[in-house]
């Protein structure tokens, strides 16, 4: 076990994608957190400058870093890669799970062979949908590579293509067109490769985008959510398997919906890096079983420094 007060963490939080006001409230909690349990904890908010983070760890020589950080370029494996390279240990997935997990249509095939259930979809440039209907509606379109519902669009019967109304398309080349599945929208936390509970989410304003993630009082959280037993179980080993499956290390939350018609549940994604927000998920479920915000931190913490490079680089 190590010791707080031994223990420098290098905190990054902020960035520059469409995630970072995301980040940096994640990045506040968490600090708050690591000063509570007394770490020697320097925060910095990383640009696309990466010398500048190298010189930084240089001259910290952080026995980990505390990955607080959403989003394209620091939650899909290219920042993780660097801190390989550079033998630092950190919090979170490992590079490569990373990657897999945030490019959705490789996560998908990954968890359809594992046997998870998953939406149909398929992949599509933004010439080729803009003006017609790829599959009937309903469905669903989103960016291959964003987080936090960013650039997710529900076209509905009746509506016409998306190109009517967004001219253009600002986000990544491939873009993701999947069924869209009704039911309910829950919620998985898996920490030390055990699913711990599940949440549903009702969103008032009827799909739980970034608004709704991200604004009080614009989503209703039932924990434990309310389904009955035998799917409760079931989605907690989907989430397992999947956390599994991807190759996660220390916490995940994945996402399903449930058609309650039907009886099934079709899993969304994995997030490799939850949310630490006020309004986050996987903290809420972890302090309705017993496990409060700064244990989270301190396993993070431990579970890091014990996959990674024992603390090769500091001294």
């Amino acid at each position: 076990m190590h010791n707080p007060k031994e223990t420098r963490v290098l905190l990054l939080e902020g960035g520059w994608n469409a995630e970072k006001e995301v980040s940096l409230s994640s990045g506040q909690a968490s600090y708050e957190s690591l000063v509570a349990q007394g770490y020697q904890v320097t925060r910095h908010n990383p640009t696309r400058d990466m010398k500048a983070l190298c010189t930084l760890i240089e001259t910290l020589k952080p026995h980990i870093v505390f990955n607080a950080l959403h989003g394209i370029y620091v939650e899909d494996g290219r920042l993780q890669g660097l801190l390989d390279i550079l033998e630092v240990p950190y919090t979170h997935s490992n590079a490569l799970a990373s990657a897999i997990a945030m490019h959705k249509p490789t996560a998908k095939n990954v968890m359809a062979r594992s046997g998870i259930p998953v939406p149909e979809g398929k992949t599509y440039e933004w010439h080729e949908i803009k003006d017609t209907h790829p599959i009937p509606p309903p469905y669903v379109i989103k960016p291959v590579d964003e987080g936090s519902s960013v650039g997710v669009f529900i076209i509905q019967k009746g509506d016409a293509p998306l190109g009517s109304e967004l001219k253009e398309w600002p986000y990544s080349k491939n873009i993701l067109v999947e069924r869209y599945i009704p039911g309910q929208e829950i919620s998985v936390a898996v920490m030390d490769n055990k699913g711990i509970g599940i949440l549903e989410l009702r969103p008032k304003g009827g799909f739980y985008d970034y608004k709704s993630k991200y604004t009080d009082g614009m989503t209703t959280h039932i924990m434990p959510a309310d389904i009955p037993q035998d799917a409760y179980e079931q989605a907690l080993l989907y989430a397992e398997q999947a956390h599994k499956a991807i190759g996660c290390d220390g916490i995940t939350r994945s996402d399903f919906r449930y058609d309650t018609e039907k009886n099934e549940f079709y899993l969304m994604e994995v997030n490799t890096q939850p949310g630490f927000t006020p309004l986050s998920i996987f903290p809420e479920i972890c302090a309705y079983v017993g496990i409060s915000f700064n244990e989270i931190v301190h396993w993070l913490i431990e579970d890091g420094l014990c996959r990674g490079y024992k603390g090769k680089r500091a001294s």
